[in-house]
């Protein structure tokens, strides 16, 4: 039988969305429940477990308690490419570094940004390529871009910053051998991120809703693009306020194009869609 046909039980499906929610915000649900199952069925077999009830049993007692990491490692989906969303970075390099690298340099301090969910890395090493890219022609003191992400297994695909050549696809053709390496051997066909630019960015596990974050407190920009769409209204309201206040005064948020923060209170002033900035 494959590993898909194995069945879960409406009731089994009320726990694991209830532990998932309790543990990342994330809300799954009833249209979700063939994708939980399609997702954990061979996970479970591989744990000898005869069935989704055995393994709900097993997430149940104080030893499961890590194993719902598992869960929310395998049911979270992390489709993301470089540049996706281009014109961000475009607003970024044209608008936005000019204003923060002149309000970097009156603080004396490096330039702090954060992409808060960056999934398997694209997103946080289109950053760092962006500001690469200005600070060869502009001064900048100084800057450190910050990765996170709930599932482990991205922070560490993440940290490698190894890609299929297909996949590295960038704005200008220039900057492929200026920021990549290309793989030989046993590497043919992929990519990885110069070490100078893997340097510039520190990766870290991190659950949005967790009591501290592990970046400065102080952050000139945030990229929390396209998971505010798996949480509910008072998770996404609580979530913009923690950011909010990590910001530095002039500093922003970036959000996906097909997220809004409509009907949430907030402090921040939108300067453009899925853009705002905190008040100075």
């Amino acid at each position: 039988m494959p590993s898909s046909d194995l069945a879960i039980s409406p009731r089994d499906f009320d726990f694991l969305s209830r532990l998932v929610y309790d543990r990342s915000r994330i809300c799954l649900g009833p249209e979700k429940q063939p994708l939980v199952a399609g997702r954990l069925a061979r996970h479970i077999r591989s744990l000898g477990c005869t069935g989704f009830a055995d393994y709900c049993g097993r997430l149940a007692t104080p030893a499961g308690a890590d194993e719902i990491d598992v869960v929310i490692d395998l049911i979270t989906t992390n489709h993301t490419h470089f540049f996706r969303e281009r014109e961000h970075f475009e607003l970024l390099s044209r608008q936005l570094l000019p204003t923060l690298a002149t309000q970097a340099k009156n603080r004396g301090r490096p330039l702090h940004v954060w992409s808060a969910a960056a999934a398997s890395g694209e997103e946080p090493y289109s950053l760092a390529i962006t500001i690469a890219e200005f600070a060869r022609s502009r001064s900048l003191p100084g800057w450190r871009v910050y990765a996170s992400d709930i599932s482990r297994r991205m922070v560490e695909r993440c940290r490698l910053g190894i890609y299929e050549a297909g996949k590295v696809e960038l704005p200008a053709a220039d900057w492929l051998p200026r920021y990549f390496r290309r793989g030989f051997g046993p590497r043919e066909g992929y990519y990885r991120v110069k070490p100078e630019v893997r340097r510039a960015v520190t990766v870290e596990a991190v659950n949005l809703f967790q009591n501290a974050y592990p970046v400065p407190a102080d952050l000139d920009i945030v990229f929390c693009r396209n998971v505010m769409i798996y949480f509910d209204a008072p998770s996404r309201a609580d979530l913009v306020n923690r950011l909010f206040g990590q910001l530095a005064l002039g500093g922003y948020l970036v959000i996906g194009h097909t997220e809004s923060l409509l009907g949430l209170r907030h402090s921040f002033r939108q300067i453009r869609p899925s853009v705002f900035v905190r008040p100075s």
